[in-house]
């Protein structure tokens, strides 16, 4: 019995000193960046207006976290909104341009050259499509910037099987449903998700980009300008540091979703 329980504890001891090891260094890093920021400002006696300190930011954000949690809703909800959005349709068009490559091959050039346009020149476009007060506005932004890696993505893991495999499901006289769904989408879904790992990011960015055109003053990207326009730039790095923090656990969220939906994959197994 002891020795059993000695053997079960053995592969956890050693796991947690792998996870240890390998997140070590980048621990490490951070610590000593902010560490490194903190002396140079103060030695150098760098204006607060160029760039505060890190213990001056973590006091703005103390300070202002009441202000800053009557903000994050709205920010969020465009986020999140505009996320899921803009991934559905993503992966919609890719399942259907991947079934016709004729398609594909015709609409891929548009949705890079679509993907290129900067959202800032976009954004006051659909404020007048949507209304400035629509929060389907602010949605409809964060979707454009999701939608297009997200597609790609998907298309690229719709349509680049094993040839061996496709042949194997011919073999068995399996039809376009069944090679889709036993097939094509286990393959598209490290593809997808790594898409959606990065559109976490580019979620947040979208949302604050489109709290700068946007009527509601109630949003994180509102009290950025207001706090820069008046100077206050340690609580404008709070607020930064704030969406940094909330794009950082969306980005955890979908991680995690990808190790409960597909642990048979060997990037997951790999972290494990």
């Amino acid at each position: 019995m002891a020795h059993e329980l000695a053997s079960s504890e053995q592969p956890l001891a050693r796991r947690l000193a792998e996870r240890v090891r390998y997140y070590a260094p980048t621990i490490i890093t951070a610590v000593a960046v902010l560490l490194a920021w903190e002396l140079i400002v103060r030695v150098f006696n760098i204006q607060q207006f160029l760039v505060p300190k890190p213990s001056s930011i973590v006091a703005a954000f103390v300070d202002q976290r009441g202000i800053l949690a009557g903000k994050v809703f709205n920010t969020l909800r465009s986020a999140v909104g505009g996320f899921v959005l803009g991934s559905i349709a993503g992966i919609l068009v890719a399942l259907i341009t991947a079934r016709w490559a004729i398609l594909s091959q015709a609409m891929m050039p548009f949705a890079i050259a679509a993907n290129s346009v900067p959202i800032v020149a976009f954004s006051p476009i659909l404020f007048n499509w949507f209304g400035p007060s629509n929060p389907f506005s602010w949605m409809a932004i964060v979707a454009v910037i999701v939608f297009f890696p997200v597609m790609i993505n998907m298309v690229r893991g719709l349509t680049q099987v094993d040839p061996r495999a496709l042949e194997l499901m011919r073999s068995y006289a399996a039809s376009d449903f069944k090679t889709l769904f036993a097939l094509r989408i286990p393959n598209a879904l490290p593809f997808l998700f790594s898409a959606l790992r990065v559109a976490t990011v580019l979620s947040m960015i979208g949302a604050v980009v489109a709290d700068f055109f946007g009527v509601e003053r109630a949003t994180i990207g509102k009290y950025i300008t207001q706090e820069s326009a008046s100077f206050k730039f340690e609580n404008t790095w709070a607020a930064i540091l704030l969406v940094s923090v909330i794009g950082i656990v969306f980005y955890l969220i979908v991680a995690l979703a990808e190790r409960a939906i597909m642990p048979w994959h060997v990037s997951v197994r790999k972290s494990e």
